[in-house]
Formats: structure tokens, C-alpha cells, sequence
């Protein structure tokens, strides 16, 4: 397997040129980077005016490895091809290097590269990717992973205090400015004797030896030791400065990581960047926030490929329900207000915003059958997004990330009326929904007052709550929650609420029985097994047989109308196409199939029938396109005749594409949504996504450039 790694963007706040003389004052010799050994120049180029370097190493480097692997394999050192390309001109330096020795056995690559930061010329930023695939060594595989990622991690704190010192040493020495590179024909205006001979020389002599000293500086050495570009992976001023690296760039900061997102470990980091970096390309235009997209890699303990399939669904889920709609269109219903009994209460020791929930006070029954199970659930989710927004008010007041909640719930009155089979249902529907979406947004869950019959319902709930959730639980009996490791060790004393036994005024509604006059018939026994969470959702679900792809008809009623398309896949493979019939169709001919279960489920419609055939009954106006699970796809086409117009989804089998035999059943199933726009209203841009109320989706790349097509996620372009 191929390990990758990609920085952020590493900030250093000094001039480009100051940073090349940093790295030049570590070398011929560093105490602080002992697996350097030397290199040879292989090949150099100079250009004529002095701009441009390039020069071809082979360096080596120390084994940092124990010594019974070092025996194995007969060896103390290994190789490493390194290429510096300096451009003085446009002030950046790129730098590759591959591993000679084992190459065969392991392929390492890196690059890195040095450039002026976009918005201050006076600083200097540095970003790095490498990969690391293992084919086989000598049945140390793992071994070697391990000391690579161990040696990785060790230089990346080592370098930042290398940089850190040979920058201040400059500084002592009173060189705080090195002017940038001038071509010829301006250093011959004035005499020689004229110009600044410190500044000047410094400059020359630094600039035409750095590449010499970069050479030292990146040696790509994921395994074993030394890459000096690893080293200098970002220099902080004794002040903390928040760079923003343009969003249009896609890029992350480390400073802007650290002061809103916290600490993250290398591999932390990387996951998070190449996270990103994928939805970015398969959801063209807007994607969650970064620290939504963190709780998401921390849910699934950073393992990229779980975390994206995790988060797609998740957002295909927001859109689907309107959910970022929710803090400005949610209203709870007046039984909602009266009777449910939590809300918000100034916030924990740690700044983390605190909600209070007294389930013990919470008459369920009532609350379904006057309110109604979807009610209940929209507002628990409504909750959990304020809780976003005031955890990420709170981060932007403290000064230092809050990323998390803390939850009071109170059980004192809790008894077996609250053991109702249809509300634990409930219940459960609420956590699995709240889980899947909302992942490590709960920072601690203080459970006081637990009565004799809360292990009854902790059995039934306690399965479908993610370990690491279980984990952040504290759970108080009696009186236990009023001394020491009490809530005082969460909660300032002075916040903790009076019916607690504090002194603060807690104005969380207390909740009781709901009176039965205020039930509604159409919610008595009703328990749905799947219900919409929003009735008003543009989209729509269905799915993708084998043998019964789905169909939408769209009838043009003139040339040079648009047809447009949004639609993520929810489940399994598709591959997407747009038909021209030839003849007519109408919505009387559709062919509906039941798919999605004995219940009733989804339907999937047909209108092309197997007797249609592709050049005389049908033509291809937006060829076939493979979408993979999880995809979010957008475009359009502007038709070149009126006429019958059909969009179809159809299942794509990509275990038999690899000759294997499929382990899931033939079954995709795709969110859609589609609109026919006339031509004078099409201006490059989808009213379909405009009055989309995600906030997670946008135009395609291709949409928004032209409007004659839309662009895909997927791997090609459609047209």
C-alpha cells in the first residue's frame, strides 16, 4: 500500500531571500542533522544571467535503523537522487528527489517546493508532498513503515528549531534584509563600488550556493532518515500571525490549523489536506468547513478512505433534508417550547458551549403523540447545529479552537413510562441519525441523578453509541454529581444550575406531562420506518437496478433550452446518460419497478424500452459517464433540437469491470434533482442549485465557465 503524505502550507514570516541564506549557514557541516554525509554534484546548469539554477545530486545518508535490519541488509547507508531547480527571478525553488538504493523494493518520492506567499511578499512559504510504497523488504515491511513515519515526525520538530536558530543567528548578526535578484542589465547602471557591499555580497554569494546547500536540505529520506525539506516545515514569529492562503488555491495554513483546528500530529495534518483536496475535486465548488471535515477524520481515527465515504453520505444527507437551512428556518412547533425540557447554559471550563437536557422531566409518549417523532428529531438536530455555530463562536472569542460541546442530562424523575418500545425506537433512530452526521462534537456527557432503572435503558441504547462517545460519558448516582470530581471539575461553580443545587438561574423549561388535549390524531400509532425529515426537498431518491436502470423524461419544448442536473450517488456505482428520442415520448409510457423492498420502498422508471435501438430510435447527447459511490455530480446540456429528452441512471457492476464476483447485491441508489431552463434564462449558472437550500453543493467548474456543459466530479469531462 502507498503511503502519501501532503503538507499544508508552511509560513515562514521572513523574505525568500533570508530564508535561502537560513539554510546556507547549516552547511558544510550541521551538529543539529548528523544523518547528512555528503553528496556529489551528477549534473549542473547555470543560466546566463545568473536567474536560474539546477543542479543534479546523489546524496547519502545515514541508516537510522536498528542495528540487526542494518546486518540484514547489509548496508550503513543508502542513496538518494535529489534535483534543485532555483529561480531567482520569479523567487522559488523546486526540489525532487527519489531513492537509488532499494529501489526496487521501496519507491520514495517527494517534492517540495518554495515560493514568495501570494499576499505578502515578505514571506515565504513551503509545501511538500512525498509517497512511500513498500513492495517488498526483506519481511520488514511493517518494521520499516514504522521507523519511516517515527524518523518523519522527529525531523519535522527538529528542522522547525533549525530554521528557528539559523534565522535569529542572521539576525544577531545584524542581517535583517537581502535584496531580491536583479537581472544584469539594472546591476550594470551604477559603478560596482557603489552598491551595498554587505547586502549585496551576502546576496550573491548566498543565492548562487543555495542549491548546493538545498541539496543537504531534501533527501527524500521517508525511510531512513534526513529530508532537510521535511526539516524545515514552518517557521513561527515569536507572535502568532493566522495566514490565509487564498480558498480560490484550496490551501490550509499550519498557523490557521493551529489557532482554529489545535494540535495535529504530521500524519494528522496530511490526512486532513488530502481529505480536502478530494472533495474539492469531486464536489466542485463549495465543501463543508475544515473543522466539519476534522470531526469527520477523528471519527474514523484519521483513516482517509472511511472518513470520505462517512462525510459524502453525510453531505448528500444536509442536502437531501435542508439541513443548512436549519438554524434559519426552524421554528419549533409551542409543544416543542413548553415541553421539551433543554437548551443552552453559558458553557463549561474549557469554553466549550453547555447544553442542559432534563430527561428525567420529559414525558415522551406525550411529546410523540402531540408533536410528532420527525418534530422531536428535527429540533434535536436543530440543537446540534446551534451547537456547531456556538462552538464555533466560541473558537473565534477564546482565541484557541473549541471544536465540541458538554451535555448535562438530568434523569431525575426517570422511570419505566419512559421505556416506551416506540420512543427508545425513536431514540435510536435520533442517535444512529445523530452519529453518522455529528461525529465528535460531544466533548463530555455528564449523566447526573441516574435512578435504580437507568441500567435498563442504558442496555437498549448503549450499542448504537460509537465507542469513543461511550468513552466521554460520566455517569453520577444520587448525589454523587454535587462533590468532589463532581461537576465543579467540568462546570464553574457559579454556573452550575440551581435545581442542581448552584446558585445560577437555569432557564432550560422543565418540561412535565403534555396535557392529552393537545394530541393529534394523525400521529397516534404512527411509526414510520424511514420518514423524510423534511416534506420540501427538491430532491428526489431512487434507485438503479441491474437489468431496470431509472429514467426521467424531460420535454424540450424549443431549441437552446437547457437541461440541467444535480444528483449524488448514495450507494454503489452508476454510470450516467442523456438520451434524444427520435420520437415522442410520453409520461404514459414509463415502466415503474418496485426496488426498495417488500414495504414499498423506491420505484425505478423506464422509458426506453429493450426494442429501442441507439442510432435510430435514440441518440447520445451527454455520453455515458461512470460516477462511483459517494460522488457529486453537476451539469448541464443545451439542446440543439426540442423534442423528448431522457436523463438515465444505470447500474454500473464494478466487480465484473474487475473480473471479480460481486459481494453486495445489483443495486445503486442515487439523490437527484433536474430542471428544464429556457434559453434566455440560462446565464451560466443552475437556477436548480440556486434555489438549492445545501449549503454544501455549487456549480461544476464546467457550468460555471460555460454554459454549454456541465462539468462532472466524476473522472472525465462530460459534454
Amino acid at each position: 500500500m502507498v503511503q502519501k503524505y501532503q503538507s499544508p502550507v508552511r509560513v515562514y514570516k521572513y523574505p525568500f531571500e533570508i530564508v535561502m541564506a537560513a539554510y546556507q549557514k547549516r552547511f558544510p557541516t550541521c551538529k543539529m542533522i548528523p544523518v547528512f554525509l555528503g553528496s556529489e554534484i551528477l549534473s549542473e546548469y547555470h543560466s546566463e544571467d545568473g536567474a536560474e539554477e539546477t543542479i543534479e545530486r546523489k546524496c547519502r545518508l545515514n541508516v537510522d535503523a536498528p542495528y540487526l535490519l542494518k546486518k540484514i541488509v547489509g548496508v550503513d547507508c543508502v542513496y538518494f537522487i535529489q534535483t534543485n531547480a532555483l529561480d531567482r527571478r520569479n523567487r522559488t525553488l523546486k526540489i525532487t528527489a527519489y531513492n537509488e538504493s532499494f529501489s526496487s523494493r521501496i519507491i520514495i518520492n517527494e517534492h517540495c517546493n518554495y515560493s514568495v506567499h501570494p499576499e505578502n511578499p515578505n514571506w515565504t512559504c513551503f509545501e511538500q508532498d512525498a509517497s512511500l510504497d513498500i513492495k517488498h523488504f526483506f519481511g520488514f515491511e511493517s518494521t520499516v513503515e514504522k521507523i519511516a513515519m517515527k524518523q518523519y515526525t522527529q525531523n519535522i520538530q527538529k528542522g522547525k528549531e533549525v530554521i528557528e536558530f539559523y534565522i535569529n543567528e542572521l539576525i544577531s548578526e545584524g542581517i535583517t534584509h537581502i535584496p531580491p535578484w536583479k537581472g544584469p542589465e539594472k546591476e550594470n547602471t551604477q559603478p560596482i563600488e557603489d552598491t551595498p557591499s554587505q547586502d549585496s555580497g551576502l546576496q550573491r554569494s548566498r543565492s548562487n550556493s543555495v542549491t548546493s546547500q538545498h541539496s543537504q536540505h531534501s533527501q527524500a529520506s521517508l525511510v531512513l532518515g534526513a529530508s532537510a525539506a521535511t526539516i524545515h516545515r514552518g517557521s513561527d514569529a515569536s507572535e502568532e500571525v493566522i495566514v490565509a492562503i487564498p480558498e480560490a488555491k484550496g490551501k490550509l495554513d499550519d498557523d490557521y490549523i493551529k489557532r482554529f483546528l489545535g494540535h495535529l500530529s504530521m500524519v494528522e495534518e496530511s490526512s486532513l489536506v488530502q481529505l480536502r483536496q478530494s472533495l474539492r475535486e469531486t464536489h466542485k465548488g463549495k465543501i463543508p468547513k475544515d473543522g466539519h471535515i476534522l470531526r469527520f477524520l477523528r471519527a474514523r481515527e484519521f483513516n482517509m478512505e472511511k472518513a470520505r465515504e462517512m462525510l459524502v453520505h453525510s453531505m448528500a444527507w444536509r442536502k437531501l433534508h435542508n439541513i443548512d437551512q436549519l438554524l434559519d428556518s426552524y421554528q419549533p412547533s409551542s409543544v416543542i417550547q413548553t415541553y421539551y425540557p433543554g437548551g443552552w447554559h453559558y458553557s463549561d471550563k474549557e469554553g466549550r458551549p453547555l447544553y442542559i437536557l432534563r430527561l428525567g422531566q420529559m414525558d415522551v409518549k406525550g411529546l410523540m403523540k402531540s408533536a410528532g417523532e420527525e418534530a422531536i428529531l428535527r429540533h434535536v438536530l436543530y440543537v446540534n447545529e446551534e451547537g456547531l455555530r456556538r462552538a464555533e463562536g466560541a473558537t473565534n472569542k477564546r482565541g484557541y479552537p473549541v471544536s465540541a460541546c458538554t451535555c448535562i442530562v438530568d434523569l431525575d424523575g426517570l422511570s419505566m413510562r419512559h421505556v416506551w418500545r416506540p420512543g427508545v425506537r425513536a431514540l435510536l433512530r435520533i442517535i444512529e441519525i445523530v452519529e453518522a452526521n455529528y461525529p465528535e462534537t460531544m466533548g463530555c456527557l455528564l449523566i447526573v441523578r441516574a435512578p435504580r432503572v437507568f441500567p435498563v435503558l442504558w442496555t437498549l441504547v448503549s450499542p448504537f453509541i460509537d465507542e469513543n462517545t461511550r468513552n466521554k460519558f460520566m455517569i453520577y448516582g444520587g448525589n454523587d454529581y454535587q462533590g468532589p470530581g463532581g461537576l465543579v471539575e467540568y462546570i464553574d461553580k457559579q454556573y452550575i444550575p440551581d435545581f442542581l443545587g448552584g446558585d445560577c438561574y437555569c432557564g432550560v423549561p422543565e418540561g412535565g406531562l403534555v396535557p392529552k388535549s393537545l394530541y393529534q390524531e394523525d400521529l397516534l400509532d404512527k411509526s414510520p420506518e424511514d420518514p423524510p425529515l423534511s416534506i420540501n426537498s427538491l430532491y428526489l431518491t431512487a434507485y438503479a437496478v441491474k437489468d431496470f436502470p431509472h429514467e426521467v423524461l424531460i420535454q424540450v419544448p424549443q431549441r437552446g433550452s437547457v437541461i440541467t442536473w444535480d444528483f449524488d450517488i448514495l450507494k454503489g456505482d452508476i454510470t450516467f446518460t442523456v438520451f434524444r428520442c427520435k420520437q415522442s415520448q410520453s409520461a404514459d409510457s414509463v415502466h415503474q419497478h418496485h426496488v426498495g423492498g417488500a414495504t414499498g420502498g423506491l420505484r425505478s422508471s423506464q422509458y426506453i424500452s429493450k426494442s429501442m435501438v441507439v442510432g435510430v430510435d435514440l441518440s447520445i447527447v451527454e455520453p455515458p459517464h461512470i460516477c462511483r459511490d459517494g460522488d457529486s455530480v453537476q451539469g448541464s446540456h443545451v439542446t440543439s433540437q426540442s423534442g423528448s429528452y431522457i436523463l438515465q441512471w444505470k447500474y454500473f457492476d464494478s466487480a465484473k469491470a474487475a473480473f471479480d464476483f460481486p459481494l453486495t447485491s445489483h443495486k445503486s441508489k442515487v439523490m437527484y434533482y433536474t430542471e428544464l431552463l429556457p434559453s434566455e434564462a440560462f446565464k451560466g449558472s443552475m437556477t436548480s442549485l440556486q434555489s438549492c437550500q445545501s449549503g454544501f453543493s455549487s456549480l461544476s467548474i464546467g457550468t460555471n465557465n460555460s454554459g454549454q456543459s456541465g462539468a462532472s466530479p466524476c473522472p472525465s469531462r462530460m459534454s
